[in-house]
């Protein structure tokens, strides 16, 4: 995904809109409803992540941009999918924290037609659904010295990423055209 759409810009405008998500949580959700759903829109996203916006006032046009930039990438096969936490020079404490996000996120998007659960999926898929659900629970281990810790933030990272557009390719024989219905926002 273009490099435009840091984390930090995007946690501003979704405070600014009253979102009650952060960003990574916000990116997860989007993806895993990707993954869930063919047409899960971009009106889709925002009625989800900021449903007191919905109708009242223009959606910020930076999350319109992410929208496409994440389908783009999960559509085009180039392993161009990245996920959005915070940049390396943040301290891993909120790295690691927005992984767990992330991931959380993503299972509740992947959750719009059931495709969370592991059995309807591929065997490799449904390994990555299990081992995203375990990656919420991630955190710094104090005991481990700090490159130790880098070490597996990045292995962590680079896992989710690559689960997450194999999930979207397994996903993909079995994803809807639309969505079923009207839902909840996420919180």
């Amino acid at each position: 995904m273009p490099n435009r759409y840091h984390y930090a810009a995007i946690q501003q405008v979704l405070a600014e809109s009253r979102a009650v998500i952060e960003a990574a949580e916000a990116h997860g959700t989007l993806a895993g409803a990707l993954c869930a759903l063919e047409g899960y829109s971009v009106e889709d996203w925002i009625a989800e992540i900021l449903p007191d916006v919905v109708g009242k006032v223009a959606a910020p046009a930076v999350l319109g941009g992410l929208y496409a930039a994440t389908r783009a990438a999960l559509h085009g096969g180039a392993m161009d999918f990245d996920l959005l936490i915070p940049d390396d020079d943040a301290p891993i404490e909120e790295r690691t924290r927005a992984l767990s996000l992330w991931c959380n996120g993503f299972l509740y998007g992947l959750g719009t037609t059931g495709a969370a659960d592991p059995a309807r999926l591929s065997s490799d898929a449904g390994e990555v659904v299990r081992d995203l659900a375990e990656i919420t629970h991630a955190g710094v281990d104090a005991a481990d010295g700090a490159e130790e810790n880098e070490a597996a933030l990045a292995e962590l990272v680079e896992f989710v990423r690559v689960g997450v557009q194999l999930v979207f390719e397994h996903a993909g024989r079995q994803r809807p055209a639309t969505p079923a219905g009207p839902r909840g926002s996420v919180h």
